[in-house]
């Protein structure tokens, strides 16, 4: 499912982005940026997250963190992940392979700063050997991504 969910929006945004499939795992940042040939801070790690009675993405540079001071100053509650199951069931990706968009359900996206750093990044697209290149600026028109500061 998680695959063809971005394929299908991808289609239906007629968005100029190419999906990449790779036989090894991308499922790390260091495994993905081996596959893609970049940096590991290219890669663009999206995490969910339980905030409050929402669930949400945090899209972020593949070598940072989530400072959890920061978390919990904008979205004033303790930074909690989702499970593995929370997280195929919510987003219709495995965990590996979380892609911002093409979703399973309606969910909101936050860009952390520590992506303005490149001009483009690599998220997963949908699998765990899968990537796509996308523009800094494309990304937050297809999420619909609100940027906020919470990596260290």
């Amino acid at each position: 499912m998680g695959i063809e969910n971005v394929k299908k929006q991808i289609n239906e945004k007629n968005l100029n982005l190419k999906i990449l499939e790779f036989k090894e795992s991308t499922a790390t940042v260091d495994e993905a940026a081996k596959a893609v040939g970049v940096e590991p801070g290219q890669i663009a790690k999206t995490l969910a997250f339980k905030v409050k009675d929402d669930d949400i993405l945090i899209v972020v540079k593949g070598d940072s963190k989530i400072d959890n001071r920061k978390f919990k100053d904008y979205f004033k509650t303790k930074a909690k992940m989702m499970s593995g199951e929370e997280v195929l069931e919510i987003t219709g990706h495995p965990v590996g392979g979380v892609c911002p968009f093409g979703l399973k359900n309606p969910i909101s996206v936050y860009l952390d700063n520590s992506l303005k750093e490149f001009e483009s990044v690599y998220p997963a697209a949908g699998t765990p050997n899968s990537a796509v290149k996308v523009t800094i600026e494309d990304l937050e028109k297809i999420t619909n991504g609100v940027w906020v500061d919470v990596c260290k």
